[in-house]
């Protein structure tokens, strides 16, 4: 029988935290499921833990390659067979009651996407709410204009960017929507925008049901020049594929404009870690703003780049 929902689980290194996440897929309440574990070429026992679990709910598919977290839940997409898709990565954690209450509100409001908030679980224990509920329903539907003006660098922005989409499968296959697999961060923004782009509605759930984890020994992946260049080519393409209303329009400049300082600001550290001033003085002049950034410290003016986009490194994910 045809599941409700399956989970896409792209693993690389994940022994110590894929059984826990594991668990809290399969204990949905209200809705079936199956998951599909895409191992990324661990070099640990992450494959052998997850086909522990039994054949007929857990499904493991071995990567011959290391493809990114983008390839391997193209992977795990092309074996799916949920009416709906969701994606966990290995060290978080879901609700039991998570599916049935975003798949219902999707339903009822028509809509082929669905977002709810989540929790931030600290090593510590801490946990922590990120979005105020009644902020939430009160927003009611992410729009596309409102998606990408949450992804813009060096701003302030209510980001929507952690949340973890729910998407209807016919849907994703009627548009032959995939994730782009040249980028090793960013991956999940341009595949919701293009949903949103293609006539996704999105739904928001305002109560939390995806406990997003930060561990002891998870590091923030370093932000390199080379990612945000992957970006703005991923985001050219975006751009040329679909037609953008004037709304949407606005705020991709706003976000080309970011990722083009970013871009600008990254080559001139670089140059000035390498001891290069006339490179860097150079770097300036094509795009001064570059320059305004460094009035924080560089490596906080780093770490808030990392964190725009879930740079967020931890064995759990597929590298």
């Amino acid at each position: 029988m045809q599941p409700d929902v399956t989970f896409i689980m792209a693993a690389y290194n994940a022994e110590a935290t894929i059984a826990h996440a594991l668990r809290s897929a399969l204990d949905q309440k209200g809705a079936s499921v199956e998951v599909v574990v895409v191992d990324d070429c661990s070099r640990d026992s992450t494959v052998e833990v997850a086909r522990a679990f039994p054949e007929d709910t857990v499904h493991v598919v071995a990567l011959g390659q290391n493809r990114g977290p983008g390839g391997a839940r193209n992977a795990g997409l092309s074996v799916a067979r949920g009416r709906w898709i969701a994606v966990l990565d290995c060290d978080d954690t879901v609700s039991p009651q998570r599916l049935a209450r975003m798949i219902g509100r999707a339903e009822a409001a028509g809509a082929q996407i669905v977002v709810d908030n989540l929790d931030v679980v600290r090593a510590i224990g801490a946990r922590e709410t990120m979005f105020k509920a009644d902020l939430l329903e009160s927003i009611g539907e992410l729009t596309l204009p409102a998606f990408i003006a949450a992804n813009i660098m060096f701003e302030e922005t209510f980001s929507f960017g952690y949340m973890k989409p729910v998407f209807e499968r016919a849907f994703i296959e009627r548009h032959g929507l995939r994730y782009d697999e040249r980028l090793r961060i960013g991956e999940d923004y341009i595949f919701l925008a293009s949903a949103l782009a293609t006539g996704g509605r999105c739904v928001i759930e305002p109560e939390a049901g995806y406990a997003y984890h930060i561990r002891e020994g998870s590091i923030s992946r370093v932000l390199e020049l080379r990612h945000v260049e992957a970006m703005l080519a991923a985001d050219a393409e975006f751009v040329r594929d679909h037609q953008l209303d004037a709304a949407a329009q606005a705020a991709q400049a706003r976000r080309t404009r970011s990722l083009r300082e970013a871009a600008a600001f990254l080559s001139l550290v670089q140059h000035l870690k390498e001891g290069a001033p006339l490179k860097a003085a150079g770097a300036a002049l094509r795009d001064p703003a570059a320059l305004r950034h460094l009035r924080m410290p560089i490596a906080a003016r780093l770490r808030r780049l990392a964190t725009t986009f879930q740079s967020r490194q931890t064995p759990g994910r597929a590298g």
